[in-house]
């Protein structure tokens, strides 16, 4: 039986045990049994985990680690290594509202099971979003992260300082329902489908292309406007804040 001291760092600590953060980790294993094995049956998803050593050597995450060894684990460096488009599982609705009003591409579905999702991203390299860590360790999830607050305008700051995205913001360019993208539309196409205040007091108007949705820039797209200006600047009023 091999063994080798384990040492995660920073935020990894997150996911493991509370008698077990901060400190060194002994682990006894067999020879065939990889880094990435070992670091997820603590608790810790690969997506998570940015660079790994042994002995201040570079250690892949599928290789074994050498037998008698001390492996520093070290978190994910903020920034995205492919194109910001994300699939949320079904407990993080809100959060995907919050990242679609920032522009952002959002897969969701309140019924999505771990199957359909494994299955998405097999065929489409996404970024998962989960509070679920069993269906992040998943072999198909190759980007992801797991938002440690239950907060949804917590969990938005998380996200655009885990994947860098405060300078990627373009908001108001997706339907906060379906995800589709908006289109500027003339007053006059969607008057009949407007409440008398909305008619007199508002003249800019989206339409949604996929569901139809109209949108306008009234007290509630003002509030949102704030909400991104927050979380451009990374301030802390965003936190708690909700789009509905």
């Amino acid at each position: 039986m091999n063994s080798a001291i384990f040492h995660f760092h920073g935020e990894l600590n997150d996911f493991l045990a509370p008698d077990r953060r901060g400190q060194e980790i002994l682990l006894r294993f067999g020879s065939h049994q990889s880094t990435k094995h070992l670091v997820e049956a603590l608790g810790i998803p690969h997506v998570e985990v940015g660079t790994v050593s042994a002995d201040g050597v570079p250690l892949g995450l599928d290789a074994p680690p050498p037998d008698g060894s001390r492996i520093e684990v070290r978190p994910a460096v903020p920034g995205c290594p492919v194109e910001p488009r994300f699939l949320l599982d079904s407990h993080l609705g809100r959060l995907a509202a919050s990242l679609r009003m920032c522009g952002f591409d959002c897969l969701y579905a309140n019924d999505y099971e771990d199957t359909r999702m494994a299955e998405i991203l097999a065929e489409d390299p996404r970024i998962l979003l989960s509070r679920d860590r069993r269906l992040l360790m998943r072999k198909a999830v190759r980007y992801g992260y797991c938002p440690r607050s239950l907060d949804p305008g917590e969990q938005l700051r998380e996200v655009v300082r885990r994947f860098d995205l405060a300078g990627r913001i373009v908001p108001f360019r997706r339907c906060l329902r379906c995800n589709g993208p908006l289109e500027p539309v003339e007053k006059a196409r969607v008057l009949d489908r407007l409440e008398p205040k909305t008619k007199l007091y508002y003249d800019e108007f989206a339409l949604c292309r996929s569901c139809d949705q109209v949108y306008w820039k009234g007290s509630h797209w003002e509030r949102m406007q704030r909400l991104v200006e927050e979380i451009r600047a990374g301030g802390s009023a965003a936190a708690g804040k909700m789009l509905y």
